[in-house]
């Protein structure tokens, strides 16, 4: 038999270590609602995706795989307080090919009152000044666009040297011919792995899937492609949303001025 001493021993000992779970579980909870707060993360069943909140500008972006846009559809959604400001769209991959919804996208997605931004595809085998001279005849900057996008994220059998390399030279045509410094769109693994401080001074576009605060990327970005499972009305199939980091005066800054406006 136990005496009183050791029974009350074994109940405070039995008292405190549930008082410490509880505690701890405290901690936790309010842990993650913290997390929750600042992240600001929130489903949105209308996009289909939870959507980062603290961001005030929201967009997407379209090839010939989105088929048929609507894009007044498009511009008129408006969930709560979010409405998609901006669109990039497709216009060009390697040395000779133009998205078959290019030029439909382009005018349409202007015509509609969309802020609209072209990108390259590029090609890491093939050569850079053609590749810049494909995106060039295509696509013509007015004032309001977006900047020039290089989408960067395959070696295509080239190495890492070479590919850097070729890059680097459809950005400084790109860059010559509209005056305006282009906009690199990659992943964050192939940024780390394949290109790097290489091209830290331009204005970065980073995909990062389901992270819930921010790209886990180092370097300063612009854009951040967070998920490629939204619906927008005015598209049947799945888009991919992106969010501009800063704010409205920031986002006025970056499109194109009427004196760079191409050639």
């Amino acid at each position: 038999m136990l005496s009183t001493r050791q029974k009350k021993k074994i109940r405070f000992i039995v008292v405190s270590s549930a008082a410490l779970v509880v505690l701890a579980l405290t901690a936790w909870v309010g842990l993650r609602m913290s997390r929750g707060r600042s992240a600001r993360f929130v489903r949105y069943p209308e996009f289909g995706i939870i959507m980062p909140e603290n961001y005030s500008i929201h967009g997407i972006d379209v090839s010939k795989y989105q088929e048929r846009v609507s894009w007044e559809e498009v511009q008129a959604m408006q969930v709560k307080e979010i409405k998609l400001g901006f669109a990039f769209i497709k216009a060009t991959e390697g040395i000779g090919n133009t998205d078959p919804q290019f030029k439909r996208n382009w005018k349409s997605a202007k015509d509609a009152g969309m802020v609209r931004g072209a990108y390259h595809f590029f090609i890491g085998s093939k050569d850079g000044r053609m590749q810049a001279e494909n995106f060039i005849k295509q696509v013509e900057l007015e004032p309001g666009d977006l900047p020039p996008v290089l989408d960067a994220e395959q070696l295509n059998g080239s190495n890492p040297q070479e590919f850097r390399e070729e890059l680097k030279q459809w950005l400084d045509i790109v860059y010559q011919y509209y005056h305006i410094k282009p906009i690199i769109y990659t992943n964050v693994d192939f940024y780390n792995k394949v290109m790097g401080d290489t091209f830290k001074d331009y204005p970065l576009w980073v995909a990062h899937y389901y992270e819930t605060g921010q790209p886990r990327i180092s370097r300063d970005w612009l854009f951040w492609q967070h998920s490629d499972e939204g619906r927008v009305n005015g598209i049947f199939s799945k888009v991919d949303f992106n969010v501009f980091n800063g704010d409205s005066t920031d986002f006025r800054e970056l499109l194109v001025p009427a004196e760079d406006s191409g050639n």
